[in-house]
């Protein structure tokens, strides 16, 4: 399952749904207003920019977005909201694509850093988004914690998500920190529709070291976008990372 085929143009077409999901006032409300403060007069970088979910209404604050996109099926999505001159994207991974400028953040929402499948491809992506920035900047992750206190011994699989017309399971391979996401989708027809996405997960301890390894020094870390505590029982984290002040 590479990312380029996950992420097709039928893909970019059902991401979106305006209002609901993730994009609940509730729930993209807290994550503008944080990476506006965040960002504070500098620039923003967002990597895996997608359709524009984060990136638009952070641009319509006053942020001055860039991205960066594997997928032209989603950028082309995010052109239906706003052009070239209000959001530049440039096309290609998160790892190794370099955009133009300098930043005081970079960002990484919902869960996709997981979508690098090795733990070199991770670093990396650390090491890319410190390059970018300013001295002083921050790099933010927001990241699901792997719920594997949920498998008993021989089960490879949870339920995330049971409801009317979806549901949501997860199979793990615990040897290589592997998971993928299984989307159900169905109605009163006895046809369903299938969307599976493949991650390697990160515990929060690992994902610290990754930033130590590229520059960053942990500056926070809350269980959401409203600062929220970070406990034993949260199920997702908002962490940022800062390159140090020159002295």
């Amino acid at each position: 399952m590479q990312q380029e085929k996950i992420w097709d143009a039928e893909a970019a077409q059902r991401y979106d749904t305006p209002g609901t999901g993730m994009f609940a006032p509730d729930t993209l409300g807290p994550t503008v207003d944080r990476l506006t403060h965040l960002a504070g007069e500098g620039a923003a970088l967002e990597f895996a920019i997608g359709t524009g979910r984060v990136a638009v209404p952070l641009a319509e604050r006053g942020v001055p977005v860039t991205g960066i996109e594997l997928s032209l099926p989603m950028v082309e999505q995010l052109r239906t909201k706003a052009d070239e001159a209000t959001v530049p994207v440039v096309i290609g991974d998160m790892v190794t694509t370099v955009a133009p400028g300098k930043y005081s953040l970079v960002y990484l929402v919902y869960n996709t850093i997981s979508n690098l499948l090795t733990q070199a491809e991770q670093v990396e992506c650390f090491r890319n988004a410190a390059r970018h920035l300013t001295p002083g900047g921050r790099f933010v992750i927001e990241l699901w914690v792997p719920e594997l206190r949920k498998l008993p011994p021989g089960q490879t699989a949870t339920v995330w998500q049971s409801g009317p017309g979806c549901i949501g399971l997860d199979t793990y391979d615990v040897l290589r920190q592997h998971v993928v996401s299984h989307h159900f989708r169905f109605d009163e027809t006895k046809q369903a529709q299938l969307f599976r996405s493949p991650h390697r997960y990160i515990w929060p301890a690992e994902l610290d070291l990754m930033a130590q390894l590229a520059g960053f020094e942990l500056e926070s870390r809350h269980a959401d976008w409203g600062g929220a505590a970070f406990t034993a029982e949260s199920r997702s984290h908002v962490s940022v990372y800062r390159i140090p002040p020159t002295r």
